[in-house]
């Protein structure tokens, strides 16, 4: 199962955010990596802006080219607008999904627990972390799962009211996947008519 495996800190300082969550490093050294991170002040081309906002994207939901490229695609013949229906296609992943309820701390956590087989979806077993879930489908924790201290840390104090496209269970460590989200409650900062215009190309 492809997925970037590389060093996490370095990528989140090349876009000055943290994209793969709360990062002590990042807070320090607020400037991109290199031997003159300090001193960049080189102009960027718009090709590189575009391109800059692909990888963001990329890398905040864990997808490698081939994989985010088919969804691009997938959302050039869905009805909408492309950009937001394509980060509405990578909402609905099940690792994704997964991180939104709050079962696991990170997206790659939350892949984590697909691929081990922790996650079931309407009551069956899912270990695809790019499943795509549907709405109406509730997504939740395996029974002999459930006691796990990674799940019931996460879990614990977690905001389940932030995500109107999600609706939680704390009785049964179940949600249920309402609809796909509006762009305007996806609250990451990708400007993704910039990724349209680089495929447009």
């Amino acid at each position: 199962m492809a997925r970037y495996t590389g060093p996490r800190t370095r990528i989140a300082r090349k876009f000055g955010e943290a994209i793969f969550g709360p990062d002590k490093v990042l807070s320090k050294k607020n400037y991109p990596p290199g031997q003159h991170g300090v001193n960049k002040r080189r102009k960027t081309s718009e090709y590189g802006v575009q391109l800059r906002e692909k990888q963001k994207a990329k890398y905040t939901y864990g997808v490698l080219e081939k994989q985010f490229r088919n969804l691009f695609e997938k959302a050039s013949r869905t009805k909408g607008i492309k950009g937001e229906v394509l980060l509405q296609f990578l909402e609905a992943r099940l690792d994704n999904v997964v991180f939104r309820m709050g079962i696991a701390p990170t997206r790659a956590a939350a892949r984590q627990l697909v691929s081990h087989k922790h996650i079931v979806v309407d009551g069956k077993v899912v270990n695809i972390p790019s499943y795509s879930v549907k709405p109406g489908q509730i997504v939740g924790v395996r029974e002999r799962s459930k006691s796990f201290e990674v799940i019931a840390d996460s879990l614990s104090g977690f905001n389940h009211s932030k995500y109107a496209w999600i609706e939680w269970d704390e009785t049964t460590k179940s949600g249920k996947f309402l609809h796909l989200p509006e762009r305007a409650d996806i609250p990451e900062n990708i400007k993704e008519q910039l990724i349209v215009e680089l495929y447009s190309k």
